[in-house]
């Protein structure tokens, strides 16, 4: 049903409106302003080169030599944005989407590339470099670009994992980002798991003018606990269906013989039930027992988890049965993999939210490589995650998801898995 119901929602986001400049009665229901024609109010410049850009008779313009980024003061999740653009030979710009204050929008956010696909010094680039495409990633159709120094009209539209461009009415790109399944790529453009950032105007140098930006908000808050399409739930809210009680470690369990392991798992899920429990949709442990694991197992995955802790608190997400994400209160800050020897064991940058209030994970694995983003901040990227059980060992290729007993109350809710493998 939800799949139908967002396929159906783009289905209808093509009816870009035609080129003139629009005054605040002619936007479209449900549209706002992103550009007043007057000048960058709502707008954030990030390093400026040059002059930053310019607002002149109306146009919001990117000045050649100027890379600076503008980004939107507001964050976006889900929208439509509409807006024009004219380029002149060889103009290069992008729009950015769901991008971060800081880091690099094609890599840390998403790119709509914005390109003259005629210019001969373009005429290697690779198909994911194309105007409309989403950069590095995903290719547009070609053809329905307007020549250069005519006015393009263009919408993007993003509902969850779904992106769509129409370019002069013209349909370039209509994909599910799930659908990507290299993981190199998916380590290499970690931005694709984010769910909500800035707009922005990528400045490459070259000449290139902007008018009649607007923006339909889309976004709402998810339900806790309701699966995002393309996840599954492995906490339904309600109970501890699809959990088991923690049984050794991999390596000891992987020594036992199956009627050994099948008694041992027994006994551990008697004990689990004594200090997990779930009220009104949280799942908690009460600082007694041992930890709590995912029935299933996993090999390449995109995992999310909120989490909250108490003063003091301490824990971990085991990837494949291994050690750890790690939760805690340390200023360190949480998401990197402490159990690392000779790989990064620190987070690139603390960004936990104050004790006693909810954190978001979303864990890229693929491989040995694991990403970390932590409240919408990256804090890892493509860092091996090393066999702590048996360090002349990579880690384990499957394992179970586990959430980690340490001593001390904890707190889980919206547990989301995609397999990628």
């Amino acid at each position: 049903m939800k799949t139908t119901l967002v396929s159906g929602l783009l289905g209808l986001l093509v009816a870009v409106p035609p080129s003139h400049s629009l005054l605040a009665g002619d936007l479209e229901p449900g549209f706002v302003s992103l550009f007043n024609g007057r000048d960058l109010a709502g707008w954030r410049t990030i390093r400026q080169r040059n002059q930053g850009w310019l607002v002149r008779d109306g146009l919001l313009i990117c000045p050649e030599g100027e890379g600076a980024k503008l980004l939107t003061e507001k964050e976006y999740s889900d929208f439509i944005l509409r807006f024009e653009f004219k380029l002149r030979p060889g103009g290069n710009n992008g729009v950015g989407v769901r991008v971060p204050i800081d880091g690099h929008a094609s890599i840390d956010g998403m790119e709509i590339q914005i390109l003259d696909n005629t210019a001969p010094k373009y005429a290697g680039i690779r198909p994911y470099q194309t105007h409309g495409s989403v950069y590095g990633l995903i290719p547009a159709r070609r053809g329905a670009l307007a020549p250069v120094g005519e006015w393009n009209r263009q919408e993007i539209a993003l509902l969850g994992r779904r992106v769509k461009v129409t370019l002069n009415g013209t349909v370039i790109v209509s994909a599910n980002l799930n659908d990507i399944r290299d993981a190199e790529a998916l380590q290499r453009h970690p931005g694709v798991m984010r769910s909500r950032g800035h707009v922005g105007l990528l400045g490459h140098s070259t000449h290139v003018e902007f008018r009649n930006l607007r923006i339909k908000d889309l976004g709402g808050e998810q339900p806790d606990n309701l699966a995002p399409e393309g996840f599954q739930a492995l906490f339904n809210g309600m109970d501890l269906e699809g959990w088991k009680g923690l049984v050794a470690n991999p390596k000891q369990r992987a020594a036992m013989d199956p009627a050994e392991l099948a008694a041992a798992q027994r006994e551990a899920d008697v004990k689990m039930r004594k200090h997990w429990r779930v009220e009104e949709g949280v799942l908690i442990f009460d600082g007694k027992g041992h930890s709590l694991c995912s029935r299933q197992d996993f090999r390449d995955f995109e995992l999310w988890v909120d989490w909250k802790i108490e003063p003091d608190g301490d824990s971990g997400i085991y990837l494949r049965g291994s050690p750890q994400i790690q939760i805690w209160a340390d200023p360190e800050g949480s998401g990197a993999m402490w159990n690392n020897k000779k790989n990064p064991s620190q987070p690139k940058l603390a960004a936990d939210h104050p004790v006693g209030e909810w954190n978001r994970f979303r864990i890229l694995m693929t491989g040995e490589k694991v990403t970390v983003w932590l409240n919408h901040r990256l804090v890892v990227h493509k860092t091996v995650m090393e066999n702590y059980w048996e360090r002349d060992k990579p880690i384990y290729p499957t394992g179970a998801i586990e959430l980690q007993a340490h001593g001390n109350p904890l707190y889980f809710k919206n547990v989301y898995v995609r397999r990628i493998d």
